[in-house]
C-alpha cells in the first residue's frame, strides 16, 4: 500500500546554471526514495532574494522545473511528478500546494520533505495552513508527516546564518498568526494578498546578500 497520498517539496534555489542545490537534491532522493508510487509534487517558482538562472536561450529557469527535471534523472516516472510555479516563499509552498493540489485531488495523507535547517518554519507553516477547514466549512481531512533531510553542501558560517535566518522568520511567522488568528483559507488569501512582500501589490521582498544569499 502506498503509505502517503502525496509527497510535497518545497524548493530550495538553484545554482547559476540552473540545477537544484545539493541540499535539494537530497530532499528530492528521499522523495523518491518512499516506498510506493505516491504523486510527487515539487513546490515553489522562484525565490525573491536573488535573481533567477536563466537557459542558454534567455528564459528564466523555475525552481520545481528544475526538481522535476532533477527526478526524471533519477528514474522516476514522470506520471508522478507534478510542479507548482506561483509560490515564492514557504508560506506560499502551502498555501499554493492547498488550493491547487491537495484539496482538488483530495490527496489527504501528505509527507513534507525539507532540509534540517528548513524543518522547524516548514513544519509550523505547513501545520497551520493545513489544519484550517476545508472550504465546505468541514474540519480540517488532512493528516500530515513531515522528513527531515541533511544540510548537504552548505558551508558552516553560510548555515549558521541561514539558521538565524530561519529563526527570525519563524518567529515573524508565529507573530503573524498570533495577530491574525487565521480561521479559514479566505483570511489566509486576504493576508497574503495585501499584506505579505512576496504577493501584495506595491510590496517588495528583501534581497540578501553575503552568506544568506549562498544557500538561496
Amino acid at each position: 500500500m502506498t503509505p502517503y497520498d502525496a509527497i510535497l517539496v518545497p524548493g530550495g534555489g538553484l545554482t547559476e546554471s540552473g540545477v537544484p542545490h545539493p541540499w535539494v537534491m537530497e530532499r528530492l532522493r528521499h522523495a523518491a526514495a518512499v516506498q510506493g508510487d505516491s504523486p510527487i509534487v515539487c513546490l515553489s517558482a522562484f525565490t525573491p532574494h536573488k535573481p533567477p538562472p536563466y537557459t542558454p536561450e534567455g528564459f528564466p529557469i523555475c525552481e520545481s522545473a528544475a526538481s522535476m527535471a532533477a527526478l526524471v534523472a533519477m528514474g522516476v516516472p514522470p506520471a508522478r511528478i507534478l510542479s507548482e510555479t506561483s509560490s515564492l516563499d514557504t508560506i506560499g509552498n502551502a498555501y499554493f500546494a492547498r488550493t491547487i493540489h491537495t484539496d482538488v485531488r483530495e490527496w489527504r495523507r501528505l509527507l513534507v520533505v525539507t532540509s534540517r535547517f528548513h524543518m522547524p518554519r516548514t513544519r509550523a507553516i505547513f501545520e497551520s495552513l493545513f489544519r484550517l477547514p476545508a472550504r465546505d466549512g468541514s474540519a480540517s481531512p488532512y493528516h500530515l508527516e513531515f522528513a527531515e533531510t541533511p544540510d548537504t553542501g552548505i558551508a558552516p558560517d553560510d548555515l549558521a546564518a541561514r539558521v538565524a535566518k530561519e529563526t527570525r522568520s519563524l518567529e515573524q511567522w508565529k507573530a503573524n498568526t498570533d495577530r491574525l488568528r487565521f480561521r479559514t483559507l479566505q483570511d489566509v488569501h486576504r493576508w497574503l494578498f495585501s499584506e505579505h512582500d512576496c504577493y501584495a501589490a506595491g510590496r517588495h521582498p528583501s534581497r540578501h546578500d553575503g552568506q544568506v544569499r549562498s544557500t538561496y
